[in-house]
């Protein structure tokens, strides 16, 4: 860093020390200033460069996939179906747990996830996720869905709408209440506050850097006739400052100083200071915008939940599950049997088992209920029917 940016010049001589002071010209009234980042490029800038973004998107999508699901056939669960066997191999190169993460980034990141279906003579033979960037939606002239347009390699597929049981592409989105065949992105929703965390960061990095302002000021207080430097004092006195106490060699080494000079620290102000809370605002923005909850991230300042266990509950009941529920019942679609649905398997997922405990406990103890309604609500035959 520089300590001088300039020799002194003729009208420096008229001032009484090198000591003048530096006022910031500030406007105020200036409106901020925002990245505009959208679509494709806000997506790869924060999941490829923040942090809270790029957790927040893996939080989500690996739970949400780690999530296991039911087929139900005439409202009996059913193990062995086409439907099972496709969702568990939804195509050659993907397992279903990252299948589903890709699709739930896809829709946590842009908005949209497109699914391409391959038919086969039994129903899906494959199913392939599409890059949203990669997929324009093309409307008949009345406005409604014509079909899909996938460029790929700098060529570009027609693809149908996967409906009523034909191939083609499936479009999964996020709500949005503008009317939009496109689906609105938490990160979009988010994209100020990202900004917010980068510009906190960039401010951080440059208290880092010395707020790119020297330490202290170096101030002369000659006598008399002699209260400026000549210029080859200058230049002395800037090499030898430059080569003896600055960078990190420079750290702690005591200063010698000449006859009328004095060394002045300056000093952060409180404002300076606050970058890390506004980094910690900035992260809450972002999180609360992905419905993760702040305490899950580490990120300090929220006392929204008693514990990290009630945290992670509220996350899986507010985000997660009703998050599985859509992109689940939207895939129901592609099947096109009347009699089929999927649906999350919420007894056995491990997170909500402690509150599976707590509610079976809780029916137990009540004097509310009889025994045989007890085990009725279990799902377990009458004392009578058992014996």
């Amino acid at each position: 860093m520089r300590l001088f940016s300039r020799k002194p010049t003729a009208e420096a001589t008229d001032h009484k020390s090198l000591g003048v002071p530096f006022l910031m010209n500030a406007d105020w009234g200036a409106s901020p200033r925002w990245s505009g980042r959208s679509g494709a490029n806000l997506a790869k800038a924060g999941y490829g460069q923040n942090p809270v973004v790029y957790r927040c998107t893996q939080i989500i999508a690996e739970a949400a996939a780690s999530v296991p699901l039911m087929v139900r056939c005439d409202h009996q669960v059913v193990t062995d179906d086409h439907v099972v066997r496709r969702l568990s191999r939804p195509n050659a190169d993907q397992s279903q747990e990252g299948f589903f993460q890709s699709i739930y980034a896809y829709l946590l990141l842009a908005g949209n996830a497109y699914i391409e279906v391959v038919q086969g003579a039994e129903g899906p033979a494959a199913l392939w996720p599409l890059p949203p960037e990669a997929v324009e939606i093309v409307h008949t002239p009345r406005g409604t869905l014509d079909h899909y347009r996938h460029r790929t390699g700098g060529q570009g597929r027609r693809l149908a709408p996967a409906v009523n049981g034909a191939g083609g592409v499936l479009h999964i989105k996020t709500a949005n209440t503008d009317g939009s065949p496109k689906g609105v992105a938490p990160i979009a929703v988010a994209a100020k506050a990202i900004d917010l965390y980068e510009a906190a960061t960039a401010w951080n990095k440059s208290l880092l850097d010395n707020a790119a302002r020297p330490s202290g000021a170096l101030i002369h207080r000659g006598p008399e006739g002699a209260a400026t430097l000549t210029a080859a004092q200058f230049e002395r006195l800037k090499q030898e400052l430059a080569a003896t106490y600055q960078g990190p060699g420079g750290v702690g080494r005591p200063m010698l100083l000449d006859g009328g000079l004095e060394w002045k620290p300056m000093s952060l102000s409180p404002s300076e200071m606050d970058f890390k809370e506004l980094k910690h605002g900035a992260a809450r923005d972002i999180a609360l915008a992905f419905g993760v909850p702040p305490m899950l991230l580490g990120i300090p300042g929220d006392n929204t939940y008693a514990n990290y266990r009630e945290a992670n509950l509220a996350f899986w009941r507010q985000t997660i599950l009703p998050l599985v529920k859509k992109v689940v019942a939207d895939l129901s679609v592609i099947f096109c049997r009347e009699e089929v649905s999927i649906t999350p398997d919420t007894e056995n997922i491990d997170a909500l088992f402690q509150s599976r405990v707590d509610r079976l406990t809780l029916l137990l103890e009540t004097d509310v209920l009889t025994n045989a309604e007890k085990r009725a609500l279990l799902g377990y035959p009458s004392d009578e029917q058992a014996s």
